[in-house]
């Protein structure tokens, strides 16, 4: 009986990291939600998903972080509201380049 107790204990073990990196990874979600805020993006600008490594062939997405170890990838997409806004920046930073 002893061994399968060990053996037990040493599976919830290896398997902790793989239970926290949802939690992981929604703080690297947010931690790049609160700098593309600060960069005068509006929350309601873009949306960040979680997907997993090999599923970031979403149109209009850019990888944009991640976490677990590589397995999953943050990908950010303008919504609507934040294609104005950002087109508007684009060509604001076109017209301020030399010519």
């Amino acid at each position: 009986m002893r061994p399968s107790r060990w053996l037990c204990a040493g599976l919830l073990l290896a398997a902790a990291p793989v239970f926290a990196a949802p939690e992981s990874c929604e703080n690297v979600k947010n931690d790049i939600a609160q700098r593309i805020v600060n960069n005068g993006v509006p929350e309601s600008g873009f949306v960040l998903d979680i997907v997993p490594a090999d599923q970031t062939d979403k149109p209009d997405a850019q990888v944009v972080g991640h976490c677990a170890n590589d397995t999953w990838k943050i990908l950010y997409t303008r919504t609507s509201s934040g294609n104005s806004a950002g087109s508007g920046a684009m060509q604001d930073g076109a017209r301020t380049e030399p010519q």
